[in-house]
C-alpha cells in the first residue's frame, strides 16, 4: 500500500473496552452459540440515560427520555431501561407489544412512525401517546377511537418545515410530520375532535447531525405552542426526536488523515484505498474532485448528551436570542427526547470468525474471510468506518506488525464485503482468531440482518460484570434481577 497504516481505532470506554480484552469468555461464547454473535450490556444504556438525565437536570427541564427501540430490537436492553424511569419510543405494533412486555407502562410509551390500523388500536387500547404525521392519520385514529370506545388519547403533533428569523435556516425536508404551512388544517382538525383527542404538545424529527437545524425546528415548536394556548389548547411538551449522534473513533487526526487519504486515493494521487476503487460518494471527473462524502462524522467530540446540552444553549432568534433551554423552563414545558443511537453508545460489540486467510498475487493486503454476513455487521450500511478489534484465539502465537487486509463476507456474493475499505490491524489475523467490531449496538445489529442462503441470524447475549469478572445469559433470558448478585 505504500506509507504509514490508516488505522480508525474505535472509541472504547472501560465496560466495553474491559469487555473486548475478555479473549477466553468472547471464545467460549463464539464456541458454544455461533459465528456471527452480538453482545449486548444492559448495565451500559442505563449508565448513557443517566447522561441524558443529568444534561435535564442541569437546565431545570423536566420530561422524559424515550428510548428509540428501532435502533436494537433486544429483550435485555429493554428490560433494562424498563426498571428505571425511561420511556420507550414504539414505531410499530411489534415494538408496541415487545415494551409492554418488558415492563413498560403506557404513560412511559409514545407510538410513532407509520402505523396501521393495529397499531393504531392498541396504542389507543392502552392509552399510549401517539404521535401523529398528518391531518389523515389524525382522522383515522379519531375515527379508531369513537368506534370501538377507546379512551380519550393522547396526541403529539408532528411536524416539519420549519423556518427562522433573521439568517434563513431551513430544517431539512423530512417525510415525517405535517409541513408547518398546514398548522391550521392541523389544529382544526385537532378542535374538531376534542373530545376523543387530548393534544398534549408538538414533536419534529429531522435526520440531521446539524445543530442549527434542530434548533430551527424547535424555536418553530414554540411558537407553534404559543399559537396553541391562543387557541385554547393547553399543550405541555415538545419531544424533539433523535439525531444526537456517537463518536465512533478515538482519534481525531486519524479521521482527518484517513478522509484526506481517501480524496487523494479517488484523485488517483495515491494508491486506492477500498476495494475496487469505490469512493464512499466521491469521484473524479476528468482531474476534479466531484460528489459528496457519504460517510458518518465517525469522530464527533460533541455527540449524545453533550450535543442536546449545545442544542438547549442555542439561541432563539425569534425570542430575542435567548437560549432555547430557557424558553422551555419560562412556560414550564415538557421536553422529550428520543435518543436510539446516543442511548445505545458502548452497549454492544459483535464478534465473528476467521475462516480463511489469504495473500494476493502481486498484492500487499491479505484476503480475510469471516463467518458472517455483511448484514450481521452492518457498520457500512450506517457510513461508519471503525477497525476490528483482533482476539487471538491463541495470543502467544499472535504474530505482531501492521497489516492491511480486506474484510469478506460468508455468502456468495461478490458484494458481501464487511467493508468495502482496506482497513488496517496491528497484527495478522489467523483462522480462529476473532474479529470483535465494537459499538455495533445502535442499528447495526438488528436493522439489515438477513438469513440469506439459509445462513443464520446472529444470535445475542448479554453481559454484566460481577465482581472483577463477566457473566452472561441469552439476551431473551436477561431480566434486571438476573445480574443482581447472580441470582433470578
Amino acid at each position: 500500500m505504500g506509507g504509514e497504516p490508516l488505522f480508525l481505532q474505535p472509541r472504547l470506554e472501560a465496560r466495553l473496552r474491559s469487555l473486548s480484552e475478555s479473549g477466553e469468555l468472547l471464545h467460549t461464547l463464539t464456541d458454544a452459540l455461533g459465528s456471527p454473535l452480538h453482545v449486548v450490556v444492559p448495565e451500559q444504556i442505563a449508565a448513557n440515560l443517566e447522561r441524558f438525565r443529568s444534561v435535564y437536570r442541569r437546565h431545570h427541564l423536566s420530561g422524559q427520555v424515550f428510548f428509540a427501540h428501532k435502533a436494537n430490537r433486544s429483550s435485555s436492553l429493554l428490560r433494562r431501561l424498563a426498571a428505571t424511569d425511561a420511556g420507550v419510543d414504539v414505531a410499530s405494533l411489534g415494538e408496541l407489544q415487545h415494551a409492554l412486555g418488558a415492563g413498560f407502562t403506557p404513560d412511559r410509551i409514545t407510538a410513532t412512525g407509520p402505523k396501521n390500523r393495529e397499531f393504531l388500536w392498541l396504542a389507543a387500547r392502552t392509552s399510549v401517546t401517539v404521535g401523529v404525521d398528518s391531518r389523515d392519520e389524525l382522522e383515522r385514529l379519531a375515527a379508531l377511537v369513537r368506534k370501538h370506545a377507546l379512551p380519550r388519547t393522547r396526541v403529539l403533533l408532528r411536524l416539519s418545515g420549519f423556518e427562522t428569523a433573521g439568517v434563513r435556516v431551513l430544517s431539512r425536508r423530512s417525510r415525517f410530520g405535517s409541513p408547518i404551512r398546514e398548522l391550521d388544517q392541523l389544529l382544526e382538525a385537532v378542535e374538531r375532535h376534542r373530545d376523543v383527542l387530548d393534544p398534549t404538545g408538538v414533536a419534529y424529527h429531522l435526520d440531521t447531525t446539524s445543530l442549527d437545524e434542530k434548533a430551527t425546528a424547535l424555536e418553530g415548536c414554540l411558537r407553534v405552542l404559543e399559537e396553541c394556548r391562543e387557541l385554547g389548547l393547553r399543550p405541555s411538551a415538545v419531544d424533539i426526536g433523535g439525531g444526537f449522534g456517537v463518536g465512533y473513533l478515538a482519534d481525531r487526526d486519524q479521521w482527518e488523515r484517513y478522509t484526506t487519504e481517501l480524496t487523494a486515493a479517488v484523485l488517483g494521487t495515491r494508491p486506492s484505498l477500498t476495494w475496487g476503487g469505490h469512493g464512499y460518494g466521491l469521484r473524479s471527473e476528468a482531474g476534479t474532485l466531484r460528489g459528496a462524502l457519504g460517510l458518518y462524522p465517525a469522530h464527533r467530540p460533541v455527540a449524545g448528551a453533550r450535543y442536546l446540552d449545545e442544542l438547549l444553549a442555542h439561541p432563539a432568534a425569534s425570542f430575542g436570542g435567548r437560549p432555547l433551554a430557557d424558553l422551555l423552563l419560562e412556560h414550564l414545558y415538557d421536553l422529550h427526547t428520543e435518543p436510539g443511537r446516543a442511548l445505545l453508545d458502548q452497549c454492544g460489540l459483535t464478534l465473528a470468525r476467521v475462516l480463511e486467510v489469504r495473500t494476493q498475487e502481486d498484492r500487499d493486503e491479505l484476503l480475510v474471510r469471516l463467518e458472517a454476513k455483511a448484514d450481521d455487521i452492518a457498520l457500512e450500511a450506517h457510513g461508519v468506518l471503525m477497525d476490528p478489534v483482533v482476539v487471538p484465539r491463541d495470543p502467544s502465537h499472535a504474530v505482531s506488525g501492521p497489516v492491511a487486509v480486506h474484510l469478506f463476507g460468508s455468502l456468495c456474493l461478490e458484494s458481501d464485503l464487511i467493508t468495502r475499505r482496506t482497513v488496517f490491524l496491528p497484527r495478522r489475523p489467523e483462522p480462529g482468531d476473532l474479529m470483535a467490531f465494537a459499538n455495533t449496538a445502535g442499528y447495526c445489529m438488528d436493522f439489515h440482518a438477513t438469513r440469506a442462503q439459509h445462513q443464520p441470524a446472529a444470535r445475542k447475549v448479554a453481559a454484566w460484570q460481577d465482581g472483577g469478572s463477566w457473566r452472561w445469559c441469552l439476551d431473551d433470558q436477561y431480566w434486571p434481577t438476573t445480574s443482581v448478585g447472580g441470582a433470578q
